[in-house]
Formats: C-alpha cells, sequence, structure tokens
C-alpha cells in the first residue's frame, strides 16, 4: 500500500491548488446572482414579507464587483392573497439594470413601487425624473409605470435596501434583513432623497451636479449639444459599413 504522508513538495502543490480553487470561486461570484428577504413595513403598520434576489455579471471598474444584470422582487398581496412580482433586466443601452428598488407599499389595495434611476444612463434615460424617483403601480395584471404626482402622499419613507442590497446583506450576513435593521441603513444616508421621498424638486444644478445630461445618439450617450461627437460617430459607423 502506497504512504498516505504527503512529501513537502505534494504539501505545496495541494495547498496551491485549494488557494487557486478558492480564488476561483471568489471570482465567479460576480457572475452569479444572490437571494435573500426583506420585512417591508407599509405605511399602515403592515408588514410583508419580500423575497429578493440580484444578479451581477454586466460592466465593471477594475477591483470592482460586475454590475447587476437582473433583479427580481416578489411578495404576497395581504389582502388578496396574490403573488406580484417585479423584474427588471440588463438592456443594449446600458449594459446593466436599470433601478435600485426603495418602497413598496399597498394603498387602498393598489401596490405601488418607488425605485431610484441605477447610474447617471439610467436616469437620462428616464426623462431625468425631479424628484429623482421613478413609480411603478401594479394595475392587478402588470406594472406601468406612473407620475410621481399618483404616488399617495402617505409613501413618503424607503422601506428596502436601496442602495448595493446583496452587498449590505453579506456585511450582515444573514438572509432575513428585519425592518428595523432596513430603517437604521437607510437613515444613514447623507443625501436627503435617499432617507425620505421627497416631494419637492431639486435645483437644476443640484441635478446636474449628481449627473450630467446625456442623449443616446445612434447607441452612444453623448452631450446634447456636441455637433462633434455625433460627426465622429457617424464617420465610426459608415466606416463600420465599409468594412463589412
Amino acid at each position: 500500500m502506497r504512504n498516505t504522508r504527503l512529501s513537502f513538495h505534494e504539501f505545496l502543490l495541494t495547498c496551491m491548488a485549494l488557494a487557486v480553487s478558492a480564488c476561483s470561486n471568489v471570482g465567479l461570484f460576480d457572475f452569479g446572482g444572490t437571494s435573500w428577504q426583506e420585512e417591508a413595513l407599509l405605511h399602515d403598520g403592515t408588514r410583508i414579507v419580500v423575497d429578493r434576489s440580484v444578479t451581477r455579471g454586466g460592466p465593471r471598474e477594475i477591483g470592482q464587483r460586475g454590475s447587476y444584470t437582473k433583479e427580481t422582487l416578489s411578495f404576497t398581496h395581504p389582502t388578496t392573497g396574490k403573488s406580484i412580482s417585479w423584474q427588471d433586466k440588463a438592456t443594449e443601452d446600458l449594459r446593466n439594470s436599470s433601478f435600485l428598488p426603495m418602497a413598496i407599499d399597498i394603498y387602498k389595495g393598489v401596490v405601488y413601487l418607488v425605485a431610484s434611476p441605477m447610474g447617471c444612463l439610467s436616469y437620462n434615460k428616464r426623462g431625468r425624473p425631479n424628484p429623482p424617483y421613478v413609480v411603478f403601480r401594479h394595475s392587478g395584471e402588470n406594472w406601468e409605470r406612473v407620475p410621481f404626482q399618483e404616488l399617495p402622499l402617505e409613501t413618503n419613507r424607503p422601506n428596502l435596501i436601496s442602495s448595493s442590497p446583496d452587498t449590505e446583506v453579506e456585511r450582515l450576513d444573514k438572509r432575513f434583513v428585519d425592518a428595523e435593521t432596513i430603517r437604521k441603513i437607510n437613515s444613514e444616508f447623507r443625501q436627503p432623497w435617499n432617507k425620505a421621498i421627497l416631494r419637492e424638486d431639486l435645483s437644476k444644478e443640484r441635478l446636474e451636479q449628481m449627473c450630467e445630461e446625456r442623449i443616446l445618439y445612434k447607441g452612444y450617450w453623448i452631450l446634447p449639444n456636441a455637433p462633434f461627437a455625433r460627426t465622429i460617430i457617424d464617420q465610426r459607423i459608415k466606416q463600420g459599413s465599409m468594412e463589412q
């Protein structure tokens, strides 16, 4: 029978293999998904359990994790017992998903979802809303975007983890996050429009500081008044078609 004791050389090779395997697993996390539950406190004191998940794998800077390519959110309506789901996927023009859900609420049986555009390109794509929120309403069958003014006044506080929720869940090391913990997380934001759902418009100067205006031109996001950029894009497209 072969001696089961490892030589020093074999021991080093084994350690190196384990280290490579561990590093590979860490890298793969950026291209995978994670799921968890949040306890959302509604405006009337009702609490619902929201199932959430995100998948990463989109563009990223060196040393950072991949951006979101898919997000899902689902819960059971406390009155009707009907399961309601929402999802957001990456689009070709953004290359990642578009929104970060901030609040879920139910007013007179109607479900509302308040989301923050995820990044400047998404904000520009959605028409640069002011205040900087996008509101969805569930008609009973489908979600539809509605004007911010149609959001009930009672819905005035974020009740979901709205910034890098999967990272926050990892930090907490738990798969169920209660309403009080969510309230504490959101209270630590510096920006007032993230701590509460504001009803007043932000100044144009403040919006420009947050995110400079861009428009989509033939697949490229450029400054509104940038004729030189349009010329370059047109030339590239023309050259590309000639090369084909």
